[in-house]
């Protein structure tokens, strides 16, 4: 299979490509720029995705079977929020209609943002835990907002174009051997505790790169959206007890028990087959390495 991944650069285009690679697919990586080193099975372009002229004439060249589009400003606070909305719409407006064009079905990394407490000013409790796909979205930011805008893209993409593409909303990814949340837990105090608009919740890159390998050979009609967040949160403390501390309250309706995270994996579980398997209880010890063409 051709599989054209954009975001090549970033870390979950490279981890994506890397491993598409090792199943033996013939992948072509496109980002601004190009890597400094090479990959057997891959190939790389520099193209400007916001410019419709080169990302239509790489993918329309390429004629690839899937397209997986990674590429986007990862959240708030890396560009104005100006910048990260006008950059992930048109990018991400670009690359699906492209895909459409050549008849390539599309697996594409929106956001559990889109929910909107993740950038919210004061952040505030959703409706109901755990959180599913279906939950109302309330963005207040750029970033929520633009992976909101590119869900209704990639709508427009399936009804235009008879497609079918898969949106993976993604929490907080982490890479093994080097996690971020680490630190955040190691000095967590709940009574003295910022809100946290993803009610600390986190993903491993293997498991997020192995639910979008999972939604690529899927057969799925039409537009599906899928939580890819680890079963845990990352605090190592009772969820619900712990958000309770926090906020002062809990939403009425919460079934989260124990350490479980507040969103739900249980759709992609049914309809795809696909569970996380990884937890920062063991991957901070992972000696995994990373993208070989860096």
């Amino acid at each position: 299979m051709t599989i054209l991944v954009t975001g090549a650069m970033g870390g979950i285009g490279s981890w994506t490509i890397d491993k598409l690679a090792d199943a033996g697919h013939d992948v072509i990586g496109v980002d601004v720029e190009r890597p400094p080193g090479t990959r057997a099975n891959a190939q790389f372009y520099a193209a400007e995705l916001t410019d419709q002229g080169q990302t239509w004439e790489v993918v329309q060249t390429a004629q690839p079977d899937t397209v997986v589009h990674c590429a986007s400003i990862p959240r708030m606070g890396v560009k104005p929020g100006t910048e990260t909305f006008r950059n992930n719409v048109m990018c991400t407006y670009n690359t699906l209609v492209a895909a459409g064009t050549v008849e390539a079905d599309v697996v594409w990394t929106s956001s559990e943002s889109i929910y909107g407490t993740a950038f919210a000013r004061e952040v505030w409790l959703p409706d109901y835990f755990p959180i599913d796909e279906s939950h109302p979205y309330r963005p207040e930011d750029a970033y929520g907002l633009s992976k909101l805008v590119g869900e209704q893209i990639a709508r427009m993409a399936v009804r235009r174009y008879g497609i079918s593409v898969v949106s993976v909303r993604p929490s907080w990814v982490n890479y093994p051997g080097r996690y971020d949340t680490t630190a955040i837990r190691e000095s967590f105090d709940p009574t003295m505790a910022d809100r946290s608009g993803n009610f600390w919740s986190y993903v491993d890159i293997r498991d997020l790169v192995s639910l979008i390998r999972t939604a690529i050979d899927a057969n799925v009609d039409g537009h599906e959206p899928y939580l890819a967040v680890a079963e845990d949160n990352y605090l190592g403390r009772p969820t619900a007890e712990t958000i309770e501390t926090v906020f002062g309250d809990l939403p009425s309706e919460c079934a989260v028990s124990g350490e479980e995270s507040v969103y739900t994996t249980e759709k992609a579980r049914v309809e795809l087959g696909w569970q996380p398997e990884h937890t920062w209880r063991t991957a901070d010890d992972d000696e995994v390495p990373g993208p070989s063409f860096f």
